[in-house]
């Protein structure tokens, strides 16, 4: 029989002699410990439900899927929205004869649309990365961005081509009362699926997502301003339809603009300047972190990523500065909304006379 119970040393006892009282203590001794670790287990539980985040590396690709099917849903949530409400307009589009109410529809079909593109960049972005993609194939989802901005582009085009044509060769609008609840459905559709695309677009951080929000808003507004061209119709002013539908094309040249900036920062990798200067000061706050080097961050499709070099103690050892450099990438998970990944590197802080461990690389820095 082992000597040994639970850490305590056996002991002999006289006849007669009672356990009860070593008992008590044991059990006492054992209720306690227990009872740290509950209290334990209770303070870690809290505190990773107050401030939710992930560090292995499976838990990050999940939380990079989840946003991935929040897009992929907002998209055909909204195709199915947008896509009722240009089927209704373009039947009253063909009994109205209404230019204005045309343009709109073009913009609601194509702004249904563009989620197909989208979709298939945010179905490609859950790729897993290989040897030729080895950042994986969000970049997709920029080139989607691409896509979107020509499509506002060509329906610009088409819908100031139709006004010019219609303002030159004017023609009467036909059942006016018809054209106006079309408008005002356009806007009730546009206005909920743009609500709705920004919102999950800014969640997860999908520029190209975004800049189909603010299409489908734009739209909204030119239902508004059919609205207008119908009544002005209503009133006997034949030139009121095209000339609503030349300021829908001024609206979607603004859109245009807009867009094209968004979607041209995120392909040139720019970067929210408030984003890394909270990067830098959650680094600085890590303990054994003496600076912060370079710091650069990234967006790939809605993922953000880091790479950071950090001065840590020059004496210190490999697995202390690894240890320094982990605390570090934790630090910004919490930090940084929508980063899921950051690579630390740890630089010795220099020592007196030292040369410059990177003199090394000097000439390539140059080159």
């Amino acid at each position: 029989m082992s000597t040994e119970h639970h850490g305590h040393a056996h002991h002999q006892h006289e006849p007669g002699q009672s356990h009860s009282h070593d008992r008590r203590e044991h059990h006492h001794s054992h209720d306690q410990r227990a009872h740290r670790s509950r209290l334990s287990r209770l303070r870690h539980r809290l505190r990773h439900l107050l401030t939710p985040h992930s560090h292995e590396a499976a838990d990050k690709v999940d939380a990079a899927l989840e946003s991935s099917a929040r897009g992929i849903r907002a998209l055909w949530i909204s195709l199915a929205v947008l896509g009722v409400t240009a089927a209704a307009q373009a039947g009253v589009v063909v009994i109205s004869g209404s230019v204005a109410l045309l343009g709109d529809t073009v913009h609601n079909a194509a702004d249904a649309l563009t989620a197909v593109p989208l979709g298939i960049a945010f179905v490609l972005g859950r790729r897993a990365a290989t040897r030729r993609f080895t950042y994986g194939y969000g970049r997709a989802e920029d080139l989607a961005g691409l896509v979107i901005v020509l499509t506002i582009a060509a329906s610009a085009v088409f819908t100031g081509w139709t006004a010019i044509d219609r303002l030159l060769d004017p023609r009467p609008v036909d059942h006016i009362p018809v054209v106006a609840a079309a408008a005002v459905i356009g806007f009730a559709g546009n206005e909920w699926v743009a609500r709705y695309r920004i919102r999950v677009g800014r969640e997860i951080g999908s520029a190209a997502l975004v800049a189909d929000g603010l299409h489908a808003r734009t739209d909204g507004f030119t239902s508004l301003a059919v609205l207008l061209g119908a009544g002005g119709a209503a009133l006997g002013w034949q030139l009121a339809d095209p000339i609503v539908g030349l300021a829908i094309t001024a609206a979607l040249l603004l859109v245009l603009r807009d867009a094209a900036r968004e979607v041209f920062r995120r392909v040139m990798d720019a970067i929210d300047p408030a984003l890394v200067d909270t990067a830098e000061r959650a680094l600085r706050e890590v303990p054994g972190v003496q600076d912060v080097g370079e710091l650069r961050l990234r967006w790939i499709g809605h993922r953000l990523r880091a790479e950071v070099a950090l001065v840590v103690d020059g004496e210190a050892s490999v697995r202390h500065a690894h240890r320094i450099a982990v605390e570090a990438e934790h630090a910004l998970l919490h930090a940084v909304p929508g980063l899921t990944a950051a690579l630390v590197h740890a630089d010795p802080s220099p020592a007196p006379g030292e040369t410059d461990p990177h003199l090394v690389l000097a000439h390539h820095a140059a080159a």
